[in-house]
């Protein structure tokens, strides 16, 4: 069965790449970007079946009304993709207050404002699928990608309370968590903190961490018949791993994290007074 898609950050990497097979296949998709032009093949080559919005999705009331235009246009929305977002390199000290308030900006509450405008859309017609762009980096923390490690974990956090308050409204909650790929994420749309050299000799180490190995990075074009297979799913689930990284190196963090809390578990449960 086709669907309607609504999917941000479209017009480059994962973005670009699923909103072209969505098209393909006969889908309706409005893909948003900062820059539309962007799309001018796209919207020359698909016609009615493409609708492409400009959207800063930081600002929550153009969120609203380009969600709302959506629909009306073309009658139904069956599928929100939160896929803007972006990047920020650097330890923790090395970030300053508008780099780390900025990328929460886009990555936390762009997401969480589309979000909010869909699920009205969505409880009303008794269906709908929001799928979340995270990360593995929203399971487990690398050093020196901390901040965009709490960017993915809020999102984590507000998408997985949520999958529960809406599942008896029909609707379902995806997050999808790729490991590294060969995108343009640590590219020109990346932002990076202000080096101090006492982390030099972290980051030179870096390259032999597990999922920054060469080996470890995916092909963009493989996740396409994943995604294809999430959105048509009855049942879909509320985390997606995409690449081989992700639950090989999740089982044994998960695993890490219980040994050290049952170590401490006479301590925890004597606070509990």
């Amino acid at each position: 069965m086709k669907k309607t898609i609504f999917i941000t950050g479209a017009s480059r990497g994962f973005g670009k790449l699923w909103t072209e097979a969505f098209l393909k296949r006969g889908d309706k998709v409005a893909a948003t970007s900062r820059n539309v032009e962007a799309f001018k093949d796209l919207a020359e080559q698909y016609g009615d079946q493409f609708l492409p919005v400009s959207l800063d999705i930081t600002d929550r009331e153009a969120v609203f009304e380009a969600v709302n235009k959506v629909k009306n246009h073309f009658g139904s929305l069956d599928v929100v993709i939160n896929n803007a977002g972006y990047g920020v390199f650097g330890a923790v000290e090395e970030v300053g207050e508008k780099v780390a308030k900025d990328v929460f900006e886009a990555n936390v509450f762009g997401t969480l404002w589309v979000t909010q405008a869909a699920l009205p859309i969505f409880r009303a017609q008794g269906s709908g699928h929001v799928i979340q762009l995270s990360s593995v980096l929203g399971v487990w923390s690398l050093p020196t990608l901390g901040i965009y490690n709490a960017t993915k974990f809020a999102v984590e956090g507000f998408s997985e309370a949520l999958a529960t308050e809406v599942k008896d409204f029909g609707i379902h909650v995806t997050m999808i968590e790729p490991n590294g790929y060969t995108t343009d994420f640590g590219g020109s749309s990346a932002v990076h903190g202000d080096a101090i050299p006492a982390y030099d000799a972290l980051k030179s180490s870096l390259g032999e961490a597990e999922g920054l190995l060469p080996e470890d990075y995916g092909k963009p074009e493989a996740t396409v018949p994943a995604i294809l297979k999430l959105i048509d799913s009855e049942n879909p689930p509320l985390r997606l791993f995409l690449g081989k990284v992700g639950l090989r190196k999740t089982e044994r963090v998960y695993a890490e994290k219980l040994r050290v809390w049952n170590d401490w578990k006479e301590v925890s449960e004597a606070a509990h007074g």
